[in-house]
């Protein structure tokens, strides 16, 4: 398999790309700030939160939760059938079959080897058609006699499509089972290809979990910094995400504290990828994925890694993810949420 079609190459530029991770709560929206650019306006609510509680760069993390055992099993549960629905959604990740990256100018398509992108054979024409990239604009032009829809209509002659981060999303096009689109990964544009009839899909039998822990479910602090920090997030392309950030999440683990950082709105929580010693043996070894509780008035923050969760790139070679940044590595077992996907097998 070519090295362009799983977008692996030798050098790659250091930029700002779009994440890939799982929603984990049905209909639920990240928006963050971040994606604004309003640094600021997260500044100044996270002071205010903070200056309220009495916190500085000192303060100790609050000791665990202790709730209701039978509640928060409840609330693990449905969080895991809400887990395993989106999993086997017929355009979820389990449905990835292709990763290619764009060259300038014209990049014909379709199941044909000689094709620039090689789709999946007895899955669409020989020759499907010419995707033309100029710079961050992607053209669709079919082949003649080729059936390509988009939004349930014909693709009639030369089409601009949408990528993944603009406003409204990706122009999602269609040819029998399968679904492709185009994806801006920095100054990289690229092209995902989906299959609802992927053989990951159909033989898929469910994740596997620690057993749930309350103990795991923790009430840290969102401590702000003296000054902005620049955290630098690594990816599986070998790129770099930087994004500025105001605190860091700290929390007790034994009687001692331990921190982690992300981006984000404070008011809706933060999405954070760490990394811990059961990476790579119980857990993938890229790390995992948890999204925090919003921060409250009292700077508190509740992170569950019951609700600790595998990036999408432990299903399959075609996804972006991104990887733990050195300061979300913890030196300790995180036995809770998600374990490495197939260890049942």
């Amino acid at each position: 398999m070519s090295l362009r079609r799983l977008g692996v190459s030798a050098k790659l530029p250091v930029s700002r790309i779009t994440r890939e991770k799982m929603p984990l709560v049905l209909g639920r929206k990240r928006t963050g700030w971040w994606r604004l650019g309003l640094g600021v306006l997260v500044a100044v609510t996270v002071v205010a939160v903070v200056t309220a509680a009495g916190c500085s760069g000192a303060a100790e993390a609050p000791a665990p939760d202790q709730g209701d055992p039978g509640e928060h099993r409840s609330q693990i549960e449905s969080w895991r059938e809400q887990r395993d629905a989106s999993l086997r959604k017929p355009d979820g990740w389990l449905t990835l079959a292709g990763l290619y990256w764009l060259e300038e100018g014209d990049n014909s398509f379709g199941s044909d080897p000689a094709n620039a992108l090689v789709f999946p054979e007895g899955k669409i024409d020989a020759v499907a058609g010419v995707l033309i990239r100029n710079g961050r604009e992607v053209t669709l032009l079919p082949a003649a006699g080729v059936a390509l829809t988009t939004a349930g209509a014909p693709i009639a002659g030369a089409t601009l499509l949408s990528l993944d981060t603009s406003k409204d999303g990706p122009t999602i096009v269609h040819s029998g089972s399968l679904t492709f689109y185009p994806i801006e990964r920095g100054d990289m544009i690229g092209v995902r290809l989906k299959d609802r009839e992927s053989s990951v899909l159909a033989e898929f039998e469910g994740m596997e979990y620690f057993p749930i822990d309350e103990s795991w479910r923790l009430i840290g602090r969102y401590v702000l910094f003296d000054e902005p920090r620049i955290l630098r997030t690594p990816n599986v392309l070998g790129t770099v995400t930087e994004e500025e950030i105001n605190g860091e999440i700290r929390f007790d683990v034994g009687g001692e504290v331990r921190s982690l950082r992300s981006s984000g709105d404070p008011a809706e929580g933060f999405f954070v990828v760490f990394g811990d010693r059961t990476n790579g043996s119980e857990t993938y070894g890229g790390g995992r994925f948890v999204y925090t509780e919003p921060v409250q008035a009292d700077g508190t923050v509740v992170i569950d890694f019951n609700k600790a969760y595998c990036p999408p790139c432990v299903f399959t070679p075609y996804a972006t993810c991104p990887l733990p940044p050195p300061e979300n590595k913890l030196g300790l077992r995180v036995e809770a949420g998600e374990k490495m996907f197939g260890a049942r097998h």
